[in-house]
Parts: structure tokens; C-alpha cells; sequence
């Protein structure tokens, strides 16, 4: 048995790129960033903050709701696989991308402060239709946490 599994929670770095290939399913792709904090170890030492990119890759109903409300800034929460694509560029060079393919999400507060069309206002008044109801949603989402058992603060 085996099992490729991730999570993540971090903030989109640009708008989603939506494609419609002719299969007729539509993709929606777009990086999300995730950061380790800033620490100072027991010696002293100083640990800089450290951003990982990530190349999201979205399918069917996920892409259009993506399009339609995910922008630059906004923080998620994803659950998806790894996938590892290979080509050959124009100059005959073999070239790798590894990218999340996104099973369920979640948008979270947040963000760049943009909302879609129709603003806050829209979205208070029609409760039912915000999107995070519309996708997938874990059983128990995984919460971050920065504490041990112990009560002892982990940077992350």
C-alpha cells in the first residue's frame, strides 16, 4: 500500500490561470506559498524566514470556483497529491514540474483583503452561496498547531 497525500495552508501568489482544453474540463492553476517563521535558537543564532513555492493545479468544479473567487492574497487550506510532469523543451533539454493536484479546499480569512464580485455585502446577505460550501470539505480539517503536548511554543 502506499499514499501520496498533501496538505497545505498558505496564500496564492497570483490570480488562478483558467484554461478550457478541449477534453472540456476545466483546469485552473496558480502558485501557493507556505512559510516557516523567523526564530532565534537557544545559542543565538538567527533562523530566517523560509517560503516554499508550490504549483496547484485544479480540475472541473474546484477550477471554476477557483476562477471565480480565488485571487492573489487569498489564504487556503488544500488537500491533494503530488504529480511530477516531464517534457522536452524546444532545445531538446528533459524538464520536470511537480505540482498539487487539488482534491478539496478551503478559503480562509485573510489575505490581500480583494473579494470577489459583489463584495462582503453580497455574501453576508446570501450566506448559502459562498464558495467554501460549494467544494469538498475534509471530515475534521487538520488545524495547525504550535504547540507540543507539553505547551511548549514550536516555531513553523
Amino acid at each position: 500500500m502506499s499514499v501520496n497525500k498533501v496538505i497545505l495552508l498558505g496564500n496564492v501568489g497570483r490570480d488562478p490561470d483558467v484554461r478550457y482544453p478541449s477534453q472540456g474540463q476545466t483546469v485552473a492553476s496558480f502558485p501557493l506559498a507556505t512559510s516557516d517563521r523567523a526564530y532565534t535558537t537557544s545559542s543565538g543564532a538567527q533562523v530566517p524566514e523560509r517560503t516554499e513555492w508550490h504549483n496547484i493545479v485544479m480540475w472541473g468544479r474546484n477550477a471554476e470556483i477557483a476562477e471565480k473567487y480565488i485571487r492573489k492574497g487569498t489564504r487556503l487550506y488544500i488537500e491533494g497529491r503530488l504529480r511530477t510532469r516531464n517534457w522536452e523543451d524546444k532545445n531538446k533539454i528533459k524538464r520536470y514540474v511537480t505540482e498539487i493536484y487539488v482534491d478539496s479546499f478551503e478559503m480562509l480569512g485573510g489575505g490581500s483583503g480583494q473579494r470577489p464580485e459583489g463584495g462582503a455585502q453580497q455574501q453576508a446577505q446570501q450566506p448559502a452561496q459562498q464558495p467554501t460550501q460549494q467544494v469538498a470539505q475534509p471530515a475534521q480539517p487538520v488545524v495547525p498547531n504550535n504547540t507540543t503536548a507539553e505547551g511548549d511554543v514550536v516555531p513553523f
